[in-house]
């Protein structure tokens, strides 16, 4: 953990960061690439001279690091945006030509907002938007309440990896291939799965995967994977000389953000090191998975102490899956306290420095389906492998206090 937290520069502030699923901190690492670039390289690519050669090659390296964290078939696979909520949009009006009226996208009301609007837009084209609904008392997505959904004109089916909420993890894997037996394709927002655990689209055979980097330990731009020859097949968003096989830069008008690209290639190798100091001499993919399987570890004891702390007091509510059976749970954990104000509990850790948010999260759509949609919405705790037990204890210790605080407050607004 000396190692860890010293790589991130704002660890060293009195602060807890507990607020990671809105966005991680930023490696050292990654802000020497931003620097080492716009030193050295700042300059637009596609140039015959020197430094414009450099700039090309760290555009590049970033689709190459951003091709191992993915485990992607090429580079090219590789679209950099702004931001998810961005990419998402970027796919559906590089798809709009693809669907006819009738055509059908299946979305959840449990995803974030980003995966959601999009394809209800295109509703004004004649595309049926439909929804696959969470079961409320598993708190899950169940195939056999996909399997009525599906049909000959359903085209796409738009789910997320993990519920920025909920933080459960849905099998990606088993959906993807339900999905493509139906004949119809799959677009999943990995944005809360990314920083936890190794996405793998070739093993779980998804057509696109979006997730924003300043939620894993990088500055703030995104990454959209999606296999070649369906990049091949969308509209391009760039000038009209920019043909269809013109992949991936058809989909990034005016270029992508080029110190921010490569800026993946610290994240990379800082997660290569996390798995080297875990006692693995692999190399390459193998060694980046051993360093999130060092993260998973970490955030194991993470979650599993905060969620035996709530589920021990009667007054504390999970919303979610309350046990983290396998792991099979990332550390982004929302609850409800009786009687009190989520935001005044986050409100009260301020004075502790200690940072939690409350609120909807942009996944508004789910937070109202539960009834959770009063008093400022969940409590959210979202952790990362930095995040350390004694900053979790120190948390735990102010809760009880601010609890109490913010029920006299209620108490008194009552009178």
């Amino acid at each position: 953990m000396e190692f860890v937290r010293g790589q991130f520069p704002a660890l060293a502030k009195d602060w807890a960061f507990f607020d990671n699923a809105g966005g991680s901190q930023t490696l050292q690492g990654a802000m020497d690439r931003i620097v080492e670039f716009l030193t050295h390289r700042d300059v637009q690519i596609g140039g015959s001279y020197e430094i414009s050669q450099l700039a090309a090659e760290a555009l590049m390296d970033g689709r190459r690091a951003a091709q191992t964290f993915v485990n992607a078939a090429r580079p090219e696979e590789i679209v950099f945006g702004p931001s998810t909520t961005v990419l998402v949009q970027t796919l559906a009006a590089a798809m709009r030509s693809q669907f006819e009226p009738g055509d059908e996208i299946i979305v959840t009301h449990a995803d974030h907002e980003s995966n959601i609007g999009p394809w209800e837009r295109l509703r004004e084209f004649g595309v049926e938007i439909k929804v696959w609904p969470i079961d409320t008392s598993s708190m899950q997505l169940r195939l056999e309440d996909l399997a009525p959904l599906m049909g000959p004109h359903t085209k796409l089916v738009c789910v997320h990896h993990v519920s920025n909420i909920l933080g459960s993890i849905n099998p990606v894997g088993e959906i993807a291939d339900f999905v493509h037996r139906h004949g119809a394709k799959i677009c999943v927002d990995g944005v809360a799965y990314a920083p936890h655990r190794a996405i793998d689209v070739t093993a779980w055979d998804v057509d696109y995967y979006i997730f924003s980097l300043y939620k894993c330990y990088g500055p703030h731009t995104a990454v959209m994977y999606g296999k070649y020859e369906l990049l091949a097949e969308l509209d391009g968003l760039y000038h009209y000389f920019y043909g269809k096989d013109k992949v991936p830069g058809k989909l990034e008008p005016g270029n992508p953000n080029y110190e921010l690209a490569y800026s993946m290639t610290a994240v990379v190798e800082y997660v290569q090191a996390l798995g080297r100091r875990a006692g693995s001499d692999a190399e390459g993919r193998a060694l980046f998975e051993a360093g999130f399987a060092a993260i998973a570890r970490q955030e194991e004891v993470l979650t599993n102490r905060l969620l035996d702390w709530l589920g021990a007091r009667n007054d504390c509510r999970v919303i979610g899956d309350p046990g983290n059976g396998g792991n099979l749970r990332v550390p982004t954990i929302s609850f409800r306290v009786e009687g009190v104000n989520s935001g005044a509990v986050a409100r009260g850790m301020d004075d502790h420095k200690v940072a939690i948010r409350f609120g909807d999260f942009h996944s508004r759509r789910l937070v109202e389906r539960l009834g959770e949609d009063h008093d400022d919405g969940v409590v959210r705790v979202s952790m990362v492998h930095y995040n350390t037990l004694a900053e979790l204890e120190r948390m735990l210790s102010a809760l009880p206090d601010v609890l109490s605080g913010a029920e006299l407050t209620l108490a008194a607004d009552a009178d």
